[in-house]
């Protein structure tokens, strides 16, 4: 029978299982059961192991070159595509096109070129159109073309507004005139203005003041006596439905913010019969 002694206190034992958990409980370590392929010291490791650290592991494998677990035989040779100067690289990397030397230096690099017809996204570049206002020759990108109206200036902007937005082309456009007032319109126009003293019912300002005489309004619109069956436009020219107001106090009137109803007291109409769409603005 084989005995085995402790190291540390040369206590004997028949096994050397009992010898590993004698030193394991008494001496609070457990006892070597390797030796390091490097340094030869022994270890203990519950798995198996073949260097005791890591130093030892790193100072006995090599991962360079042919010891690389990746390794695939070396470099490959090719020619540098700036220089013509023959080098070797690494197949693995990426296709070798240019030597260590000049990929140091950056004279061989090129700003690549994205303008006018080399730039992937190209569409022809600027085309030619006659300005819609006077018609001059002016250039523009396609994509800056969004609708019909092609326009070279500001002022040119101005004019095919004012053009485009008259009448039926403005957004509050509401059916416009109805063509001329025909008879009648003079001669109650005429009364208006004698009647209220050539001045403006609301804010007072006379012929003298404006040059010319006042406008007439119409208290209730034209185009609503022309719209019914049972009226006509001369229905509309009546001294009771007319007074006479300068341009401003007109422009409050034809847009809602004088009512009819101020519009009569000013003017001392009293009595009014006018069609069910009195209320609707001048």
């Amino acid at each position: 029978m084989t005995n085995h002694d402790c190291p540390s206190c040369g206590r004997t034992f028949d096994s050397k299982r009992g010898l590993g958990v004698h030193h394991s409980s008494v001496h609070g370590e457990r006892l070597p059961n390797r030796k390091c392929d490097h340094c030869s010291d022994q270890f203990h490791s519950e798995y198996e192991k073949r260097y005791c650290s890591g130093e030892c592991r790193d100072a006995a494998v090599s991962f360079s070159g042919a010891d690389n677990p990746n390794y695939t035989d070396a470099k490959e040779e090719t020619t540098c595509d700036n220089c013509g100067a023959t080098f070797e690289y690494y197949p693995s990397e990426k296709e070798g096109c240019f030597c260590s030397e000049c990929v140091k230096d950056a004279e061989w690099r090129h700003t690549r070129q994205i303008s006018g017809p080399d730039n992937p996204n190209w569409n022809g570049g600027k085309l030619r159109f006659d300005c819609s206002v006077c018609e001059t020759a002016v250039e523009r990108y396609p994509s800056d073309v969004t609708g019909e109206v092609i326009l070279c200036s500001r002022n040119c902007h101005a004019e095919w507004l004012s053009e485009a937005f008259t009448g039926d082309g403005h957004p509050n456009w509401r059916g416009g005139g109805v063509g001329e007032y025909g008879p009648g319109w003079r001669t109650v126009r005429e009364q208006a203005l004698e009647r209220d003293g050539h001045a403006c019912v609301l804010c007072g300002t006379d012929a003298d003041e404006l040059g010319r005489n006042p406008d007439v309004h119409h208290i209730v619109p034209v185009r609503l006596f022309a719209a019914m069956p049972a009226l006509t436009v001369r229905d509309a020219h009546t001294l009771d439905n007319v007074v006479s107001l300068c341009p401003g106090c007109h422009r409050r009137a034809e847009f809602g913010r004088v009512s009819p109803a101020e519009l009569r007291w000013r003017a001392g109409i009293r009595q009014f019969d006018v069609p069910a769409a009195d209320a609707t603005r001048a």
